[in-house]
């Protein structure tokens, strides 16, 4: 099973931001422990190094970004996943290239925390809580 993680995810067990911090440090631990192929966008990398060099400096934004590429493998985004985000019924762009970068690389889940910007994604989309409630089934 290859799974993709959305950038409000990483963000959330990155930093620990309040409520969404408990589900999207579970998400990680169940991909480490069980194993999974787990994906990040290639624009997820970016934007959370830029994130974390406001915050740590540049050697702590390569520090965060080595230890994601550990557990992570990274969806391109090249220039068929770029036409076919446009091309998308999705209103959000950016979330749309993280679709078709995951229907790509043969994601079967999209896991986030934003479901309403994911209609219409070709890859389905769940909540932390509810992609852990489907391991658990």
């Amino acid at each position: 099973m290859t799974v993709l993680v959305d950038t409000n995810v990483v963000v959330d067990a990155l930093l620990l931001r309040g409520e969404f911090a408990q589900p999207a440090l579970r998400v990680f631990d169940r991909i480490e422990k069980a194993g999974l192929h787990a994906l990040l966008c290639a624009t997820t990398v970016t934007t959370i190094d830029y994130l974390a060099c406001r915050q740590l400096g540049r050697d702590g934004s390569r520090g965060v970004v080595g230890q994601l590429l550990t557990l992570f493998d990274v969806a391109p985004v090249n220039r068929g996943v770029l036409e076919q985000a446009l091309d998308s019924a999705m209103t959000d762009f950016e979330d749309a290239v993280l679709a078709h970068a995951a229907q790509a690389c043969g994601a079967i889940a999209i896991v986030t925390r934003n479901l309403r910007d994911f209609a219409g994604s070709p890859v389905r989309a769940y909540t932390p809580e509810q992609w852990l409630a489907l391991q658990d089934a």
